[in-house]
């Protein structure tokens, strides 16, 4: 006698997927909507759009609060398609492991933080005359500063110290790269989420029980 196929046993495993990341699905199904609007938009308008939600120097100064949540609602270029691949190889781990609580601090510490440091920079190049003034105005939204950071914390859910090694390693290099060619505050921006993604280790579960079986394990 053959198992008969339930239409349900599939939506049912699609809805547990999603379920155990709730937070990661809702953004990309916020990017989603918002990857449409862009798409209707006129050059002109969408311009105005995301000038109005661009964590540039201006706005930090002005609404700091209001265009560091929208900036990370919006995509500006690289397609919806790729993030919900790059969502679900890197966010949907990290949320799981970490819980959607942590999971949030780290995207906001990376996200947040690379944000200031990066403009930061930026003010001080235009202080000292290596950037126009004009960069006060620079757009500046997306996601990749906060996928930078969890990318990065994804370090310590590798349990074998050699590979966890080569993993932080590599994730380093291929952010550190740009910093050597064409530098640009977003550069510096991605490479210090990534740090802050590292620094985030006390926000991770602690492996007590592999640790007891493997003094490798930290």
């Amino acid at each position: 006698m053959t198992a008969s196929f339930r239409p349900a046993a599939p939506f049912r495993a699609v809805r547990s997927y999603v379920c155990r990341a709730p937070g990661t699905f809702i953004w990309l199904a916020i990017l989603f909507v918002t990857s449409v609007i862009v798409r209707h938009l006129s050059p002109e308008t969408l311009d105005s759009v995301l000038q109005r939600r661009s964590t540039n120097i201006h706005n930090l100064v002005h609404t700091p609060g209001r265009v560091l949540l929208t900036s990370a609602l919006w995509i500006d270029g690289g397609g919806w398609l790729r993030y919900f691949v790059l969502y679900n190889v890197f966010h949907v781990p990290a949320e799981r492991w970490l819980g959607t609580r942590r999971w949030l601090a780290v995207l906001g510490i990376a996200h947040i933080g690379a944000t200031y440091l990066s403009e930061g920079i930026l003010a001080l190049a235009i202080h000292t005359g290596a950037a126009p003034h004009s960069a006060v105005d620079t757009l500046d939204v997306g996601v990749s500063y906060a996928l930078a950071g969890v990318v990065a914390v994804l370090t310590y859910r590798i349990p074998w110290r050699p590979v966890r090694y080569v993993y932080a390693a590599g994730v380093l290099v291929f952010y550190a790269i740009p910093l050597f060619d064409n530098l640009t505050f977003t550069d510096i921006g991605h490479f210090s989420a990534a740090l802050l993604g590292l620094a985030c280790y006390p926000l991770t579960p602690r492996r007590k029980s592999l640790q007891a079986a493997d003094p490798n394990v930290s």
